[in-house]
């Protein structure tokens, strides 16, 4: 979260309630593989994960999900520069997933979608879209990058925090980032469709649909992982400068740009060149969608919490519009490749949503 002002909450923050007709359970994994040391802490042996995971439930649970604990409320917000707020605010978040609900789904029915956050950002940030998608019949993985994330809580009480903030970055490292969220995502995959699977509903899971998303740098490692990880049938770059990971063959999945028009307009030069030199190694179906009046965290709860608490991030589209835009066109990107369900919303312009553009690079223009 960064803000141009700050100013006193208007009350408890709240999450807009998915659109599907499931309820939402959601739980949390730790996760530890010990085939590789981790990258950015080399003492440490193994590389530690935790990962929240959101599914269609049976029935609403007792108890509502946590959106993050007050530690990390205090620590995401110290590292925004926000003032005027109590330092825990985020953490009373009202959420709409209930803690280990039943799971519901037939054996293998459920497609499952891996959620890749910002960097500095921790996968909460991206709550809103994955219980919408739960709310649809999706499983959904978000998957925290320890270290890479300015507060992450385990199991046993440990919060560990930002060790990559403070290094400095040019492209080879943020390709390396990449290809460490890359074997991230395979060791996910792995501990969720294996023979020893870490959740009771991972027979619920079709292996065969199975596909990625992710926000900034979550949405350039996103690429990184297709190619890494054929498991992954599709994928989605919201918003995220991406580092050339696509092998000369190319990529035949299907893929989709979602941003912003500061940002990656076709022609503009810069990170637009990025998406520009991806769009042509990207040899299956694909499109190119910017939202007009969206800044870069429009695309996440930051922008949802920060209209509730009063915080201004620049952004001429209001939170709630921004994440009702991306939900839908999210949905009908994993609707139409992992359900083949027709999606008239990603063939042109729709007048439900005029500030979304689709764009040809190849004439450098967007309408």
């Amino acid at each position: 979260m960064s803000a141009g002002s700050s100013a006193e909450p208007s009350g408890t923050p709240y999450l807009p309630k998915p659109t599907g007709s499931h309820p939402v359970g959601t739980t949390s994994l730790y996760l530890k593989d010990t085939s590789r040391p981790d990258p950015w802490v080399p003492a440490a042996k193994a590389r530690e994960l935790m990962v929240s995971l959101w599914y269609p439930a049976k029935s609403p649970g007792r108890h509502r999900a946590q959106y993050m604990t007050p530690k990390e409320s205090e620590l995401l917000l110290k590292e925004a520069g926000i003032t005027g707020e109590a330092a825990q605010v985020l953490s009373t978040t009202k959420t709409n997933a209930f803690t280990d609900a039943k799971p519901a789904g037939r054996k293998r029915d459920l497609p499952l979608i891996v959620l890749s956050p910002g960097h500095t950002k921790p996968r909460s940030e991206l709550t809103a879209l994955a219980e919408d998608l739960a709310s649809q019949g999706y499983v959904v993985a978000a998957i925290g990058h320890t270290y890479e994330n300015v507060a992450q809580t385990f199991p046993d009480g440990r919060v560990t925090t930002c060790v990559t903030c403070g290094i400095k970055k040019n492209p080879a490292w943020w390709e390396t980032l990449g290809k460490s969220r890359a074997a991230d995502v395979s060791f996910v995959l792995d501990q969720l469709t294996g023979s020893r699977p870490k959740w009771k509903g991972t027979s619920l899971i079709d292996p065969s649909r199975i596909a990625m998303a992710g926000h900034s740098v979550g949405g350039a490692s996103t690429i990184d992982a297709m190619v890494k990880d054929t498991r992954l049938r599709a994928g989605i770059d919201i918003d995220g400068t991406t580092h050339g990971s696509i092998p000369a063959g190319g990529l035949s999945r299907p893929f989709l740009f979602l941003g912003k028009p500061a940002t990656y307009t076709p022609g503009a030069g810069g990170p637009a060149a990025t998406w520009e030199s991806d769009w042509k190694l990207l040899t299956g179906w694909k499109r190119w969608l910017l939202v007009t009046g969206t800044v870069h965290q429009s695309f996440t709860d930051i922008s949802v919490l920060a209209d509730q608490l009063g915080v201004d991030i620049d952004a001429d589209l209001s939170g709630a519009r921004s994440l009702e835009i991306t939900r839908d066109y999210v949905r009908a990107f994993f609707d139409l490749h992992l359900r083949k369900k027709a999606q008239p919303l990603l063939d042109k312009p729709s007048a439900r949503h005029p500030e979304v553009r689709f764009c040809s690079p190849d004439t450098t223009s967007c309408e």
